[in-house]
């Protein structure tokens, strides 16, 4: 316990255990904390302990949770399990402190009470066991009692070296080390009480100055961190960013940053529990104790919790734009029905080609030279010619890695010789890593890890999201500094988004790949596999119900997943929509009253459903078919528009049939583009040439936000040809309003 606080006359009894936190606790912090209304919290918590997944209570439990949003549902199951992680620690510290005998009443209410982890840690500090400390040593000599009269300002007659005298002996031979030593524990004592450091701390995330030099000597030859060489910020307003380019300098040897907390800020905070008496005279042992704690002790451990915080703070937002951007990446709308001749550039080892059928299924592959030191132009561009007439393709598809532009002005030519076939650029971001990867191998076992990613570039502009999750999240560009976050936090927000838009988009079971089901709610990596293999012994699934055949899905996992599996054209018509198939029986009662006969088109039923409605509402409906008015409204929704994908609202790719260069662009000039990446300070927009231009935040309307795949159109504002900079204006476009 704090050394200046009264020492207990008779031994604590063991106070009893921490009672658990109910369900309806953590539903009210969390309600509070979210501001969601208690009642649908619970019921969430609820569902999430049942073993229910995110998608499956979004989209099936919304009587349940009174519509609450998939981010919202989300928010709470995360936001629950980081509660019940600090309610654990919370236990760990109670238990730690009332075996050292030390834990009063008013410490058991406090620690109760704090409702972050750093509020616990600060509870905890004083009673935490440490390393061998100079305050310990002088515990160990028996100074802990003239330390306390240091902390109480003590007013006597007696001089500081006359009250010190009664403890100088065989331990402590000097009046001065005795003074010195009960100076070390007050310091100790000042430095981890919880007020002080708390106030400090707060104080510090709201004044203290970051300040940043570059080291001598030390070489950074592209200048990237040239803006920290000699930067001053101030914590709260330093960009997330900001710290994220710090962070990084400074762990590359660049830069040298440090924290700097005015003194008045660490005094105020001092002087709220410690302040010396000038009646007394160990006046100046506290004053100069409260100088050494503040900088040995205090100081640095402020330094080390705002740097902490702020890392913490823009690492969260990074994540959060990473997974905004990958969000969008993947809700890219597939290009069906075309031939695309997928294109890997090179320069020195050759331009590797694949050409894939309208299904994805691989037909042929070549390699061209077209580009130094080769300089094969005039053969390359037969082979394209030949490839593109001999297999029908309509689409080329260039990764725009290392001589991307090259090898588009050469497709380019092509296209403009040959009627009925477009080109786009797509981002091969990844495209290496699952050629590399034990499932491009299982996929293509024939082809090399070079065609492979030809493959892999043609595949994904015919469906994004099926390649895609093909691929580790991590090494698609989409963001900023997602090498540098907390790898588990940005994984567990990727591994939320790619099951959120799996999950929206619904799944083909006889068609998806394994990396593709094992998104799926309730699936996973070992039934995904066991789904493959009962499709390749059985044939196709005819119906969601045969799943219930497949080796280990269990009745569980089959509630979780079949509104997300959709079979075309099976036994079953209600399974290739978003229905789930506990809700067939009024699904198939709507359609009796509506007077729809099974085999009515979809498009054909909208107007027998609106009669329906007119003669009685949703309500009405809903109650004599038992079912809540969501679930219902999202049957009659399916029912007219049976899976239908959202990605089918978003804007397509921008074919293109001709290729610009920097050279080509003129201030003025208005073009559309391709949102590739949003990061803080804007948009970074895929026009065609070989750089990407940037449109500033500051360009965007307000309430305008901005996604990947967005195709806007803009106005080039300024051309850097020497530093390949393209500034950009607002004209218009397709993007999301907040």
């Amino acid at each position: 316990m704090p050394e200046h606080a009264s020492a207990p006359t008779h031994p604590l009894p063991t106070p009893a255990p921490l009672a658990a936190f109910t369900p309806a606790d953590d539903a009210a912090r969390l309600a509070r904390a979210l501001a969601l209304p208690p009642a649908k919290v619970l019921a969430t918590i609820a569902l999430v302990d049942a073993g229910n997944t995110v998608p499956f209570i979004a989209r099936y439990r919304k009587e349940a949770t009174g519509s609450l949003d998939e981010v919202q549902i989300r928010a709470v199951a995360d936001g629950l399990e980081q509660l019940r992680a600090l309610d654990a620690r919370r236990a760990t510290v109670l238990a730690a402190i009332a075996e050292q005998g030390q834990l009063t009443d008013a410490l058991r209410d406090a620690i109760l009470a704090a409702e972050t982890r750093t509020a616990l840690e600060d509870l905890y500090g004083p009673y935490k066991q440490k390393r061998r400390t100079r305050a310990m040593i002088a515990r160990e000599k028996g100074l802990a009692h003239l330390a306390n009269l240091i902390l109480r300002q003590v007013v006597t007659p007696k001089t500081a070296a006359e009250l010190a005298a009664s403890f100088v002996g065989d331990k402590v031979p000097t009046v001065d080390e005795a003074l010195a030593g009960a100076r070390d524990i007050v310091a100790e004592t000042v430095a981890d009480d919880p007020a002080v450091r708390g106030d400090t701390r707060r104080r510090a995330l709201a004044y203290a100055g970051i300040d940043a030099v570059r080291k001598p000597g030390v070489a950074d030859d592209k200048g990237v961190y040239e803006t920290y060489y000699d930067f001053r910020g101030r914590a709260d307003r330093l960009q997330p960013h900001q710290t994220l380019a710090l962070n990084r300098g400074e762990h590359e040897g660049v830069l040298r940053v440090k924290v700097t907390v005015p003194e008045r800020d660490w005094r105020d905070a001092v002087a709220q529990r410690y302040r010396a008496d000038v009646r007394s005279p160990l006046a100046t042992e506290l004053a100069t104790a409260i100088d050494d704690a503040a900088s040995r002790l205090l100081l640095p451990a402020i330094e080390r919790d705002v740097r902490r915080a702020l890392t913490e703070r823009a690492e969260a937002h990074a994540i959060d734009v990473f997974a905004r951007n990958l969000q969008g990446l993947l809700l890219q709308p597939p290009l069906a029905g075309h031939t695309v001749l997928g294109v890997d550039p090179a320069f020195r080892t050759g331009c590797k080609l694949a050409v894939v059928d309208a299904t994805g299924r691989l037909v042929a592959t070549a390699k061209i030279y077209p580009h130094p030191p080769q300089n094969e132009r005039a053969q390359a561009m037969s082979t394209l010619r030949d490839l593109i007439r001999r297999h029908g393709v309509t689409l080329v598809a260039v990764g725009n890695g290392t001589a991307s532009r090259e090898s588009e002005r050469l497709v380019a030519d092509v296209v403009r010789e040959v009627e009925g076939v477009k080109y786009v650029v797509v981002s091969e971001a990844g495209a290496s890593v699952y050629s590399a990867s034990p499932l491009a191998r299982a996929e293509l076992p024939a082809l090399d890890v070079t065609e492979r990613g030809a493959v892999s570039i043609a595949r994904r502009i015919q469906d994004p999201l099926a390649e895609l999750v093909k691929i580790d999240p991590q090494s698609i560009g989409v963001g900023m500094y997602q090498h540098d976050v907390d790898q588990g936090a940005l994984a567990h927000a990727v591994d939320g988004v790619v099951e959120s838009v799996v999950n929206r988009v619904g799944v083909d079971v006889n068609t998806a790949s394994p990396a593709l089901l094992e998104r799926v709610a309730g699936i996973g990596p070992k039934l995904s596999e066991a789904i493959v293999a009962h499709r390749d012994a059985a044939g196709p699934f005819r119906k969601r119900a045969a799943l219930k055949d497949v080796a280990g899905l269990g009745p569980k996992a089959f509630e979780q997943s079949a509104g997300f599996l959709r079979i075309r054209a099976g036994d079953e018509p209600l399974d290739g929509s978003a229905i789930h198939p506990e809700s067939y029986r009024a699904a198939k009662a709507v359609l009796t009253r509506a007077g729809i006969a099974p085999a009515t088109p979809p498009e054909a039923r909208r107007a027998s459903i609106d009669a329906l409605l007119a003669a009685a509402d949703v309500a009405a409906l809903a109650t004599s078919l038992d079912v809540g008015v969501p679930t219902l409204q999202d049957i009659l929704e399916q029912l007219v528009r049976p899976g239908r994908d959202p990605r089918e609202d978003a804007p397509p790719p921008l074919l293109r049939e001709d290729v610009l260069s920097m050279a080509d662009l003129t201030v003025g000039m208005q073009l559309s583009g391709t949102v590739r990446n949003v990061v803080d300070f804007g948009a970074f927009v895929d026009l065609g040439v070989e750089q990407d231009g940037l449109l500033h935040r500051t360009a965007v309307p307000p309430g305008v936000r901005l996604g990947v795949g967005d195709v806007v159109s803009v106005e080039v504002v300024r051309v850097e040809r020497e530093r390949g900079r393209i500034g950009l204006g607002w004209v218009g476009g397709v993007a999301r309003s907040e």
